[in-house]
């Protein structure tokens, strides 16, 4: 049985949804660092909100662990480098606060149009300062989006509401996606340069960090207001503090900061400035929908293999598993038999989908026939390790896909180039979805795979076949299926072998000193 733990404040729902679903679950909340390294190897599951941290020391003691879920979108507290490594999928749920982290910008951007802190903070203390409070309407104005994913679409829904313009900065907006959400996508300059309201809607990355600085303040309309729900870190606050005293920068709303918790900053204390303590995700409604959510995410893994919002792996919904899952067998067997022919440093691999597969989710199929290729060269290669080991050592990774079906109604290629030579092994599903080998270096051979196999290349010469059998005969060896195949007569042909019994090496000797034997191999599946 599965184990799973729960180490930060969750819905009590999630430990109610792992249990139902047959997995063991502990809750243990506020551990320390060394509490949880002494414990976490007992588990193949990890459950955390952002106090957690499953830093790389953390991570070097689960030994069993298989997924870590985070309940919410940022996952700056997952080493992901080092859970890729260990082949641990580390999911997120970034639509269950999608809603609430829009409205929260939404709200603050309110509340800098009409000082609301400020002047209810004065009229509490008993002031009536009317004339002090001016402030102005978002009917009208320009709202920048930098991002414009998830949350930054309903911001930008929300924001029409409201008969705001909105441009957005995003490089993964589609022209077709900018059009259908009615917003004008722009360069990053030229929102800076247009935009009297910007708000942040980006993770953080190398490329992202302090997107917002002083060049970027001083490109921007004077007078601008700033809003960051997303990550501290994408704004630089002494920029922000410098553009606010200059009156470049009219007010700011921060719900992240660079340091968290932030028991102080820069910005504090300046009354164009309104804080809040990372609410965005801070509503009821919001922390029920991602803990049941990273619940049904890890259930559906750890029972199913079905991977939902994976950060280091592609998606495998449950609905989809089951008819992956002959297709990655496949897959996997493919790059399996190119793998254990391998000898030399592999350069590229190509994986060719066509027909049916084609019009399914291939890159699990990839990941898959990657794991299956490097396997029989390294320890511990698995689907969530297997692209990141290929990048590691410079492999080129191509895919491609032809929906029209050819000889085959569906097929899947995987060709492998080395420093000497290339290699390409194709298959296909039968009925019932039974794999088959069906071209080996394009010499057509139908073949099943199994797990003792002898894969023999030689000259297409009479007498192989007799030599063959009756050497397999003579050690005690029996012949399950004798499968072959040639490129044209007298010229190079292959044999597979399917034997009831491992082949020794002293018998894959006498093979190999056979008349008109080429090679020989070991093949395992």
């Amino acid at each position: 049985m599965p184990r799973v733990l729960i180490s930060d404040n969750l819905s009590p729902r999630a430990a109610e949804i792992f249990r139902d679903r047959g997995i063991d679950v502990d809750v243990k909340v506020g551990m320390n660092p060394d509490a949880l390294a002494q414990c976490i190897g007992d588990y193949d599951g990890l459950a955390v909100r952002s106090a957690t941290k499953a830093t790389a020391d953390i991570l070097a003691q689960a030994t069993n662990m298989k997924v870590i879920g985070r309940a919410g979108i940022g996952v700056d507290n997952i080493d992901i480098d080092v859970a890729t490594q260990q082949g641990v999928v580390v999911m997120n749920t970034p639509y269950g606060n999608a809603t609430t982290t829009a409205e929260h910008a939404i709200g603050l951007m309110f509340a800098l149009a009409r000082q609301i802190p400020a002047a209810d903070a004065s009229t509490q203390a008993g002031k009536w300062e009317k004339s002090r409070f001016m402030g102005i309407e978002l009917d009208s104005k320009t709202l920048g989006l930098i991002g414009c994913g998830n949350i930054g679409s309903i911001v930008a829904d929300r924001a029409q509401g409201l008969k705001m313009r909105v441009i957005a900065h995003d490089p993964f907006l589609s022209p077709e996606r900018a059009t259908d959400l009615g917003v004008e996508k722009v360069e990053l300059d030229v929102l800076f340069t247009r935009s009297d309201f910007i708000t942040l809607h980006t993770p953080l990355t190398v490329s992202t960090q302090n997107i917002i600085d002083a060049d970027s303040i001083a490109k921007m309309r004077k007078g601008v207001r700033i809003v960051n729900c997303a990550r501290g870190g994408l704004v630089d606050e002494e920029a922000v503090m410098s553009g606010l005293e200059s009156g470049q920068v009219a007010g700011a709303a921060f719900d992240v900061f660079t340091t968290e918790p932030a028991r102080e900053s820069v910005l504090f204390g300046h009354p164009a400035v309104v804080c809040t303590p990372h609410l965005g995700a801070a509503t009821t409604e919001a922390q029920e929908k991602v803990a049941l959510q990273v619940a049904q995410q890890m259930s559906d893994f750890l029972l199913t293999g079905a991977v939902t919002n994976a950060i280091n792996m592609a998606s495998v919904t449950a609905e989809d598993a089951p008819r992956l899952q002959p297709y990655m067998e496949l897959a996997k067997n493919l790059g399996s038999f190119a793998g254990q022919l391998t000898e030399t440093g592999i350069q590229s691999v190509s994986i060719e989908f066509e027909g049916h597969v084609a019009t399914l989710n291939t890159r699990p199929l990839v990941s898959a026939a990657l794991m299956g290729l490097l396997a029989p060269m390294l320890n511990s290669v698995n689907m969530v390790r297997a692209p990141a080991v290929a990048r590691e050592r410079n492999i080129s990774v191509t895919e491609s896909k032809n929906e029209q079906p050819g000889d085959y109604e569906t097929l899947i290629r995987v060709t492998v180039e080395t420093e000497n030579q290339s290699r390409s092994i194709t298959g296909t599903l039968f009925g019932g979805g039974k794999a088959r080998i069906v071209n080996i270096k394009d010499i057509e051979i139908e073949a099943e795979f199994a797990p003792h196999m002898l894969y023999i290349t030689n000259k297409d010469q009479p007498g192989v076949i007799g030599d063959l059998g009756r050497t397999l005969s003579d050690a005690g060896v029996n012949i399950a299926s004798f499968h072959l195949g040639r490129a044209f007569v007298g010229g190079d042909a292959i044999a597979l072998i399917q034997v009831d019994q491992p082949v020794t090496s002293t018998l894959l000797d006498a093979v190999a000193m056979l008349p008109n034997v080429v090679q020989t191999k070991l093949l395992a599946f």
